[in-house]
Parts: C-alpha cells; sequence; structure tokens
C-alpha cells in the first residue's frame, strides 16, 4: 500500500534530480578539460613545426560534452518540474521551495553552452 501524502517521494524525486546535476556537472567538467588539453599541446608544439588541425578533435570532443551536459542538466530539470507538477499538496513538505533546484540546473545548462559557443568562436 502506498502513501500519497509521504513526503519521501518528494525527497526522492529531488535526489534523483541532483544526482543528474552531479553528472551534467562532471560532463561539463570534462568538456573544459579535454578543450583545454588542445590549448594545452598547442602551446607544447609552439616551437615544433606541427599542423594545426591536429588539436581540432579535442575542440570538438569538448565542446560534445559542454553541450551534452548541458543537455543533461536541462533534461533533470525538465522531468522534476514535470514530476513535481503532479504532486499533491501534503506530498510537497511546507515551505520548500521547488523551484530553487530547476533554476540551478538551467543555469547550468545556459553556462555550458555558453562555454561551448565561446571555445568554438575562439577557435574559428
Amino acid at each position: 500500500m502506498s502513501y500519497l501524502d509521504d513526503p519521501r517521494v518528494f525527497f526522492a524525486a529531488e535526489r534523483t534530480m541532483l544526482a543528474w546535476q552531479r553528472t551534467s556537472v562532471a560532463l561539463i567538467g570534462l568538456g573544459f578539460v579535454v578543450e583545454r588539453f588542445g590549448l594545452f599541446v598547442r602551446m607544447i608544439n609552439a616551437t615544433h613545426t606541427v599542423v594545426e588541425e591536429s588539436t581540432k578533435p579535442t575542440l570538438w570532443f569538448g565542446v560534445f560534452f559542454l553541450v551534452l551536459g548541458a543537455l543533461v542538466s536541462a533534461l533533470a530539470a525538465w522531468q522534476y518540474q514535470r514530476f513535481v507538477f503532479t504532486l499533491t499538496h501534503p506530498e510537497v513538505p511546507r515551505g520548500h521551495y521547488t523551484w530553487m533546484g530547476p533554476a540551478l540546473n538551467y543555469a547550468l545548462a545556459i553556462a555550458g553552452l555558453a562555454m561551448a559557443a565561446w571555445f568554438v568562436w575562439s577557435a574559428a
């Protein structure tokens, strides 16, 4: 038998969103590191005659992970908001703000997309 007025249902959904948020932060961080590694390789090879195209894969892999992290963050926030909308009043703890987690996820998604755009623009 399920108890629909149990706040643990809400907190489980919130923990799931936060787990996806951590995943998106890791993906965005990985994208940043991969792209900056290409810059590091260009700096190391500045004294040698190296074709500039050799570091292009790091740019595109980095941008891929940045965009993937942004999508994961936005989808997690969207799914959480859809779920919270289905809950009734007793299921959401009194005085608990349900907008803060999704707002942070959307801000993280915007930051990841902006970083990806900046990397692509600065490489051109």
